[in-house]
């Protein structure tokens, strides 16, 4: 136990760093760990390691690899996104600012554990940064440029730095109720901190993963898993006018299935994951009309020999940011239209430059490699690669000040290195 403790706790002070992080579904990490990810981001019917296994399905903790021992993983993710932003003059075709957001790698820590009680029941505890999202266009065109028409009075975009990070400390029961069946429990505790470029505001949210696997046979296991809202309200992030406004941001509610198959025992598994994320019902995200999103994964791991596992896989979902063509920027008044968000008014250009210039979170295909390798029984390394390729989102309107009709659009490619390493005892 002694041995246990204090690896935690060298992990804790790891996560104690954790910075903002770019993600991949939405503004949430398709999966956590260095073997997960490069399997597509599956892991919810046979995650292969005690912080994927807390992370996608906490029954999976009385099925995984490591059983019937004890396990801990340490990992950490290097987010490399590339973000660029245009604002377009539609009428005339021409540009009225484009800038490349602040190019930086970002480092997020994780720690998993994950030990047997007794023989039908497991303990697993995770930290990890799980979602994040932003841009950073600060003293670029995008942030100089003066709104048309404005005389240089206002801003040309709201959104011009935002910056989201969401941590999450999750400890985790399992009960194995047959040979056959196990059931999880995960209580989830999150630390969310929000800047919109008036200060940071952090607050606390908490809520709960249930998980289910059954295996069909000794090839075949199923997995289900469902993750509760998790709701975080960020006090005096808006300054307005009329004075400073909180936010609440929630982190959406989760149901995923999964299945794996394991046509040569002990060398070839494959791995295959669906993802509902309710982006439709969670407060913040609702009100910038995010819509729900489904997110697919699929994962093979290969072993050639006992110590060496290759990896690979695909991960693809919708885009959750609705796209609003012909929005009403300027009705031909001092007042502009407004766009109510949680009782704050927003004029409904700046609404719009804020969803698609302060959060594209577009990205929707992902390519992903990896390689394991076992030093001994007890001790593993496991590297990985991500790729998301490029995608755009851009919508027309009018600023507020003088009908100009614009385009706002946003671009957004993402790459990362995993790294990690499991000590079994």
């Amino acid at each position: 136990m002694k041995r246990i403790i204090t690896a935690l706790f060298a992990g804790l002070f790891i996560f104690s760093f954790a910075s903002l992080s770019f993600a991949t579904n939405g503004d949430n990490l398709m999966a956590i760990g260095p073997i997960a990810r490069s399997m597509g981001g599956v892991g919810v019917a046979a995650p292969q390691d005690a912080i994927s296994a807390v992370f996608a399905n906490p029954a999976a903790m009385c099925f995984g690899p490591y059983c019937p021992g004890s396990e801990v993983n340490f990992g950490g993710t290097l987010f490399m996104p590339k973000i660029e932003s245009s604002i377009t003059d539609t009428g005339t075709g021409a540009l009225i600012a484009a800038a490349d957001a602040d190019k930086k790698v970002y480092a997020i820590p994780a720690i998993g554990l994950s030990v047997p009680i007794n023989n039908d029941w497991r303990f697993g505890l995770a930290a990890y940064g799980v979602s994040g999202l932003g841009v950073d266009y600060r003293n670029t065109t995008i942030d100089t440029t003066p709104l048309p028409g404005s005389g240089g009075t206002f801003p040309l975009v709201q959104g011009a730095y935002t910056q989201l990070m969401i941590m999450k400390f999750s400890p985790s029961i399992a009960y194995k109720a047959s040979s056959n069946l196990s059931l999880g429990l995960g209580v989830h505790i999150d630390y969310a901190s929000l800047d919109l470029r008036n200060g940071s505001s952090s607050n606390y949210g908490i809520g709960a993963q249930l998980g289910a696997i059954y295996r069909a046979t000794d090839q075949i296991s199923l997995g289900l898993t469902y993750v509760t809202p998790q709701s975080v309200k960020h006090e005096n992030v808006i300054a307005t006018p009329a004075g400073p406004f909180a936010l609440k941001l929630e982190a959406p509610q989760q149901i995923a299935a999964g299945i794996s198959f394991e046509p040569i025992k002990g060398s070839l598994l494959l791995e295959a994951d669906a993802k509902w994320i309710n982006w439709s019902d969670a407060k913040g995200y609702k009100d910038f009309d995010w819509k729900d999103q489904w997110a697919f994964g699929f994962g093979a791991q290969y072993k050639p020999t006992k110590q060496i596992a290759l990896r690979a896989g695909y991960n693809v979902a919708n885009n959750p940011v609705r796209k609003h063509d012909n929005f009403v920027g300027f009705n031909g008044t001092l007042t502009p239209p407004i766009t109510t968000v949680q009782g704050i008014p927003f004029p409904t250009y700046y609404y719009e430059t804020f969803r698609i210039i302060g959060f594209p979170a577009v990205a929707k295909q992902h390519a992903t490699v990896g390689i394991g390798y076992e030093i001994s029984n007890r001790f593993a390394l496991n590297a990985g690669y991500t790729h998301a390729f490029k995608e755009t989102i851009s919508e027309n309107g009018t600023t507020p000040t003088s009908p100009v009709p614009v385009t706002l659009q946003s671009k957004l490619s993402e790459d990362s290195l995993e790294f990690g390493f499991t000590w079994r005892f």
